[in-house]
């Protein structure tokens, strides 16, 4: 079973940048076994006031166009829903195959004064919109940072509660591998189960000081790492049932 999208359709619609990506998320997703598994793919992308530069440099665009490739391994319908987040929830938009190039600029421009950092908004925002459009199988939720939330405890707290869904969070963090602004992170990926949570829901990684440097390849294994291993627990816990 091979992608939700087909790579021609994918190359036509999207053009060769993005159909390239999709070839580089092909690779990884067939080295973790996840050939033919299907998901809805979300985007949450910080606004708070030091990505200033990573906006202005095209690095949120490409990140936005890599996982849209992906998600056209994923999900059938080509789109990405985007949830902007700084002090509270800034926009909710789409990426689509048909219109990505230069729409996270365009977006970001258009939602003003970049504030501070809650976590717990954007993932709230991301499980609403998860509950409004029921999609019938998991979601996968690609979270980009770069840098710890201003409220650590609601952070913690939403994505315990959320560990009972059919979700899994993907934080990707922008900056220093070694920095300790990404402790807080580590300690969401390595919160103890079954203590606090149903099943480990989550992932992380750091993706450097230059993320856009980042290779296609690399980018994918990464997203993709701990993917498998939540899909089996949440199987196995009944969080994800048969047919999901």
């Amino acid at each position: 079973m091979g992608g939700a999208i087909s790579f021609e359709k994918v190359r036509a619609v999207a053009g060769e940048a993005v159909a390239g990506s999709y070839e580089s998320a092909r690779v990884s997703l067939e080295k973790r076994g996840l050939a033919g598994e299907r998901a809805a793919v979300y985007l949450v992308l910080d606004r708070s006031g030091s990505m200033r530069p990573f906006y202005r440099d095209g690095t949120v665009q490409r990140l936005a166009e890599r996982v849209l490739a992906l998600s056209a391994h994923l999900d059938d319908d080509g789109v990405v829903p985007v949830v902007f987040f700084s002090t509270g929830v800034d926009g909710v938009a789409e990426l689509s195959l048909e219109r990505h190039e230069g729409r996270i600029e365009e977006l970001h421009a258009s939602l003003g004064h970049m504030g501070r950092t809650n976590y717990h908004l954007a993932m709230e925002a991301v499980l609403t919109h998860i509950a409004d459009s029921a999609p019938e199988g998991p979601a996968f939720v690609v979270f980009q940072t770069d840098g710890g939330p201003t409220s650590r405890a609601a952070a913690e707290r939403v994505l315990c509660e959320a560990a009972g869904l059919p979700v899994f969070w993907q934080f990707i963090g922008f900056g220093d591998p070694e920095d300790r602004q990404f402790s807080f992170l580590r300690r969401l990926d390595e919160l103890p189960v079954p203590e606090r949570r149903v099943v480990d829901n989550a992932g992380f990684f750091a993706a450097g000081l230059v993320p856009g440097e980042m290779s296609d390849r690399e980018l994918y294994d990464r997203l993709t790492a701990e993917f498998p291993q939540w899909l089996a627990a949440a199987r196995a816990a009944g969080v994800l049932r048969d047919g999901r």
